[in-house]
């Protein structure tokens, strides 16, 4: 189960706070990516948090739950990279273009992120480091993971009523056989992501 013990080890106390820092939305074929930083209180942990884990072994509920907690306890920033800047800086810069605005919208400035994954984001506003699995290890990165994958979740549903028949609101725009027959039965929208190759071959069969 994750706990603070990583937060802890690089620091985290009430004058040097530790944010995790996670994303969601790299794979999919359309819609935006999503990151979120969240800190969590250095002292005794409310209850609720030994309910946090990686979003993807959670079920629904639970996250939005949790996510209800989180925003209204944690400090917290929510960033994202549009399809455009996801086109044109490629899904690993626009992902971590979306993590820096999530760090920089956190309403208190932390002193170091511990961020899911092996990349550093480059041009934060403070010291990172990296932890492979973190959504699983690290209670901060576990919420961070809660709140990006419920953000996109949403703003996914909200564009499936745009944009009817792809079933982003239950596939979140992942190249599911659904989403894929949809492609080929109604084209590629706007929402989606033209430097994907199923989607750029999709856009040169229709030329």
């Amino acid at each position: 189960m994750p706990d603070l013990s990583h937060e802890l080890r690089l620091g985290h106390a009430p004058d040097f706070p530790v944010c995790g820092v996670d994303e969601a939305g790299r794979g999919p074929l359309a819609g935006p990516v999503v990151a979120a930083a969240v800190i969590l209180p250095c002292g005794p942990l409310p209850d609720w948090c030994a309910k946090l884990d990686d979003s993807k072994v959670l079920k629904p509920t639970a996250r939005e739950a949790l996510f209800d907690r989180i925003v209204a306890e944690c400090p917290h920033g929510i960033g994202e990279a549009s399809v455009a800047e996801i086109d044109d800086l490629n899904i690993l810069q626009a992902t971590f273009l979306a993590m820096r605005r999530a760090v920089a919208a956190l309403p208190v400035r932390p002193a170091c992120a511990l961020v899911d994954g092996n990349r550093r984001p480059p041009g934060l506003d403070c010291r990172a480091e990296t932890l492979v699995d973190g959504d699983a290890l690290s209670l901060s990165i576990g919420a961070a993971s809660i709140l990006a994958k419920v953000t996109r979740d949403r703003i996914m549903a909200d564009l499936a009523r745009r944009h009817p028949g792809y079933g982003w609101e239950r596939n979140a725009g992942y190249g599911t056989a659904e989403h894929m027959d949809a492609i080929n039965r109604l084209g590629v929208t706007p929402q989606h992501r033209r430097s994907f190759a199923p989607v750029s071959k999709q856009l040169s069969l229709s030329l």
